[in-house]
C-alpha cells in the first residue's frame, strides 16, 4: 500500500498539513459536531421532555414511576476514543492509488491527531483473522506515531475464512469499561451476527461507524473478459464485463446490500459514516460533522 512507503512522522506531517489544518479552518478549530456524546459521567435523573434525546431514557426508573425520566450527564473534560479496525483481506481492496486499507490510515491518524492534541486518548483494537492486537488508550503525539507504525506493520493478508467482524465489535465490547467515543472502521463486508452486539456498544459508548468503500464496489466497468477474485476467499469466477445485463445485476446487488446495511445502522441507532476511497477526506469529515450536528438539534 502506498502509506507503507513512508515513515509514521512523515505521513502524520502530510496530514498535518494537507488535511487537519484544512479541517482547523472549515470546522473553526469547533469539533464538538463530531464529538459530542463522549466522555460524560452520570448526575443526575429528571423527566423527560419532547426535545430530549431518547437514548437518555432510564427505562427502568421509567418503568417504576410510570412516565419517561432521562439520566442526566456531566461532560468529562477528557475524551477517551477507541478505534476498532478491520484489517481483513476486503480492506486491501481498491486501485494502486486508493486501496482502501489507505484511507483507513489517513482516517485514523486525523482522528487520533486532533483528539490527542487537545490531552485526550486513544486507543485501538485490530482485527485480521482475530482480535491481532490491542493498543491501551494514552494520549500525546507520541500515542498517534505508535498507532501508524503498527498499522503499517499489520501485514496484508492472504486469502482468509469470511470477516467475523462480531468478533471485532465483542471485543471492543468485553474490553472498554469506561464510556468512550468509539469509531468502527470497516468496509463491513463480514459473515452476519455483527449487529447485536453494535447495538449493545452503541447503549454504552458514542459510537460512529466508519464505512469505507471503493466505487467498484457498486458499479461495474465496461472492460470486458476479467477474472474476478473475491478478496477473502480467493474464490475466482470469468465474467464478461461487456455484458449489460451482469452490470445491472452486479448494480442492483450492490444497492441491495447498501439498502440492507443502511438499515442495519438505522436500526441499532448507530451514527454511519459513509467513506469512500475517492472522496476527499476533508470535503467527508465536514460533511459527516454537519450531518451529526444537525441530527443533535
Amino acid at each position: 500500500m502506498e502509506a507503507s512507503a513512508s515513515t509514521p512522522e512523515r505521513i502524520l506531517l502530510r496530514l498535518d498539513w494537507e488535511v487537519i489544518r484544512r479541517l482547523d479552518g472549515q470546522l473553526q478549530g469547533d469539533y464538538r459536531s463530531l464529538f459530542w456524546g463522549y466522555g460524560i459521567d452520570f448526575a443526575d435523573l429528571r423527566e423527560y421532555q419532547p426535545e430530549d434525546d431518547s437514548r437518555y431514557i432510564d427505562w427502568n426508573v421509567t418503568a417504576r414511576m410510570d412516565t419517561p425520566y432521562i439520566r442526566q450527564y456531566v461532560e468529562d473534560r477528557e475524551i477517551t476514543a477507541w478505534f476498532l479496525l478491520d484489517l481483513s483481506p476486503s480492506m486491501d481492496f481498491g486501485s494502486t492509488t486508493s486501496l482502501k486499507r489507505t484511507v483507513l490510515v489517513d482516517f485514523v491518524t486525523t482522528m487520533a491527531r486532533i483528539l490527542t492534541r487537545h490531552g485526550n486518548r486513544v486507543g485501538a483494537v485490530f482485527y485480521g483473522r482475530r482480535i491481532e492486537r490491542t493498543i491501551p488508550a494514552r494520549g500525546g503525539r507520541a500515542q498517534v506515531l505508535r498507532l501508524v507504525n503498527d498499522l503499517l506493520k499489520q501485514p496484508c493478508l492472504p486469502q482468509a475464512p469470511f470477516t467475523k467482524l462480531t468478533t471485532l465489535v465483542e471485543g471492543g465490547l468485553n474490553a472498554i469499561k469506561r464510556r468512550s467515543l468509539i469509531f468502527v472502521v470497516s468496509d463491513f463486508i463480514s459473515e452476519p451476527g455483527w449487529e447485536r452486539p453494535l447495538k449493545l456498544i452503541n447503549q454504552h459508548h458514542d459510537l460512529i461507524a466508519v464505512r469505507i468503500w471503493h466505487p467498484s464496489e457498486f458499479e461495474l466497468p465496461d472492460i470486458g473478459p476479467i477474472i474476478m477474485e473475491d478478496s477473502e476467499t480467493g474464490e475466482q469466477l470469468y465474467v464478461d464485463t461487456h455484458d449489460p445485463r451482469l452490470r445491472a445485476r452486479f448494480r442492483q446487488a450492490a444497492q441491495r446490500r447498501e439498502a440492507a446495511l443502511v438499515e442495519t445502522f438505522k436500526r441499532a441507532g448507530v451514527d454511519a459514516f459513509m467513506l469512500s476511497t475517492e472522496e476527499d477526506l476533508v470535503r467527508a469529515i465536514v460533511r459527516f460533522a454537519r450531518q451529526r450536528q444537525q441530527r443533535r438539534r
